[in-house]
């Protein structure tokens, strides 16, 4: 596979192919691809640009239209989007895709069309002809990046907005967001426009500004039993609620948090580094660091006491024996009361 900026260095050098593969889940290179294309060819296309979605309609009748001469440009653009056919188990439609079709354009794409097949998937069956076809293309990588990789891209996009992100604020966008692109790139513009250019943004900036995740609100619950504050705790479980979270979920959530205190803390005691810790839990760096900090305010027998709290909670509204809301608003302030 090709890397996108790759493929649109070269568009720029005046290669522009009839046939693109865009293979991946991550949206941030797809509209990247798309944008950059779109620049390119915009005198040339300019209202010829169609999209289709393969679940909705049959590829034959795209290949149909790729194949028609443009009435009023030189050239025209066609997105074609989720090709099922590519999937190792396509989903069953109520219509059948003339591969053939696809084959034949395939093997000989018209001069006046350039097709772009968006396949939002992580894998493709290799094993099927229409697959061996396409890798003749230009497929492009458009999948997520790799964990490791997602600080420099935070580095980035904040250069590209001019401004600075400083460590604890990356390491909240790095925990909350992981390596979806998309989403960074979009909080990281909101970020940019509340602090100005050359604006330094710093955690607390970016937990005002950043859109709360289903995370964030969960590392605020474990806060608010840190401090003990009840009315917190009630006022982030209703906003968790709005958001149409059941309260089994989220005790999933906060059994989690929990949980990781618990082991970072036994680790610790261990003499465990960081590193040795991440790697035996699976998490997060900034998890293990937070979890770490965190840890110093329990001992070990309260540790346990919650997560027993978490068990008999999730039990009883698992058993009907109590309603959902009322059982974990009484769970939230046992966890608070805890000795």
């Amino acid at each position: 596979m090709i890397d996108v900026i790759k493929v649109l260095k070269k568009m720029k050098h005046g290669t522009i192919d009839n046939v693109y593969i865009l293979q991946g889940t991550e949206q941030y290179f797809i509209e990247q691809f798309k944008n950059g294309l779109e620049n390119l060819l915009k005198e040339e296309v300019n209202d010829e640009v169609f999209s289709y979605d393969l679940r909705e309609i049959p590829v034959q009748d795209v290949v149909h239209d790729a194949e028609t001469i443009p009435f009023f440009n030189e050239h025209k653009l066609i997105y074609v989007n989720h090709p099922i056919f590519l999937k190792p188990k396509p989903d069953k439609l109520p219509f059948v895709h003339d591969l053939s079709k696809l084959e034949n354009l395939l093997h000989n794409p018209p001069s006046f069309t350039t097709l772009v097949i968006i396949a939002p998937y992580e894998k493709l069956d290799g094993r099927k002809k229409i697959t061996k076809l396409m890798k003749k293309h230009s497929i492009i990588d458009c999948q997520p990046i790799k964990q490791n990789e997602t600080r420099s891209w935070i580095g980035q996009l904040a250069k590209n907005n001019k401004i600075t992100i400083d460590r604890e604020a990356a390491e909240l966008l790095e925990t909350e967001f992981e390596t979806n692109i998309y989403i960074l790139k979009s909080e990281i513009e909101k970020l940019a426009l509340f602090v100005g250019k050359n604006g330094i943004v710093t955690r607390e900036i970016a937990l005002q500004i950043i859109s709360s995740s289903l995370t964030s609100n969960a590392l605020h619950l474990v806060d608010a039993v840190l401090n003990k504050n009840l009315q917190q705790a009630i006022i982030i479980y209703k906003d968790l609620v709005k958001m149409r979270e059941d309260p089994i979920g989220l005790i999933a959530l906060l059994a989690f948090q929990f949980r990781t205190i618990f082991q970072v803390k036994l680790m610790r005691e261990k003499g465990y580094p960081n590193q040795r810790i991440q790697q035996e839990l699976k998490v997060h760096p900034y998890m293990v660091k937070l979890a770490s900090e965190r840890s110093v305010r329990f001992s070990n027998d309260t540790l346990k006491q919650i997560m027993g709290e978490l068990a008999h909670t999730d039990a009883i509204i698992k058993r009907g024996q109590m309603n959902m809301e009322i059982a974990f608003e009484w769970l939230l302030y046992k966890l608070i009361n805890v000795k």
